[in-house]
């Protein structure tokens, strides 16, 4: 199993360091971002396990970041733990309503911190791409029972477009292939084309209505799930 990758997001080159460490002791794969602008780039591109984020940086602030993850739909289960100065506790409270999963507060132990980080990562196993409830924006897919809802009203898919969707959705803004969502879909032994795929995305979009932008084609790759800033597209 590959290693759970953390990136930390740290505009104190040594403190920074220092947490790197410690969770590469603990054998995380790390990635350290000084800059608040260059973090949210750098998370929406590759969206990681987890995210370390310091409140005050330079280019964005910590908050914003929050905020701007949580509103889009290929960061907003990934969990984050806010880093915090004693002085600036009072933004604990808001980092916890925008989503924040933990915070710990400056100065802190590293073995404290390499604690929470592990038992934030095991709370997010359950609500991960594997999880029974998918959400991305108005829409609300549970495999339990099989049912998908857009803005509250259920939507009547067939078993393949229910899991096109379940694919994309776990995804998390990942770009799938047409042979990846062949396989999730249909199964490995499915004799069937890449038009195959492009019909029945057709047909679930038809379905999801309004909600449909959150299913972006990928020209020459696939599909994967829109983020709040390529939804039209």
């Amino acid at each position: 199993m590959p290693a759970k990758r953390i990136v930390i997001v740290e505009d104190e080159p040594d403190m920074a360091e220092l947490v790197a460490m410690q969770l590469r002791r603990e054998h995380f794969d790390t990635e350290v971002v000084h800059d608040g602008a260059a973090a949210l780039d750098r998370i929406r591109t590759r969206p990681p396990d987890l995210v370390l984020l310091d409140l005050m940086l330079p280019g964005l602030p910590g908050l914003e970041i929050l905020r701007r993850l949580r509103a889009d739909p290929r960061t907003s289960t990934v969990p984050v733990i806010v880093l915090t100065a004693r002085s600036e506790e009072g933004d604990v409270v808001s980092g916890l309503h925008m989503g924040a999963d933990d915070y710990i507060t400056k100065p802190f132990n590293l073995s404290v911190l390499s604690a929470r980080v592990a038992a934030v990562l095991r709370r997010s196993e359950s609500t991960g791409p594997d999880a029974d409830v998918l959400t991305a924006g108005p829409i609300r897919l549970n495999r339990q029972i099989h049912s998908v809802e857009v803005d509250g009203e259920p939507v009547s898919l067939t078993l393949t477009e229910f899991r096109l969707l379940a694919a994309i959705l776990a995804g998390r803004g990942r770009v799938l292939t047409r042979d990846q969502l062949i396989d999730k879909a249909m199964g490995q032994n499915a004799v069937v084309t890449d038009r195959t795929i492009d019909v029945h995305v057709t047909a679930l979009r038809r379905k999801l209505g309004d909600a449909r932008k959150y299913v972006q084609t990928v020209r020459g790759l696939g599909y994967k799930l829109a983020g709040q800033d390529d939804e039209n597209t």
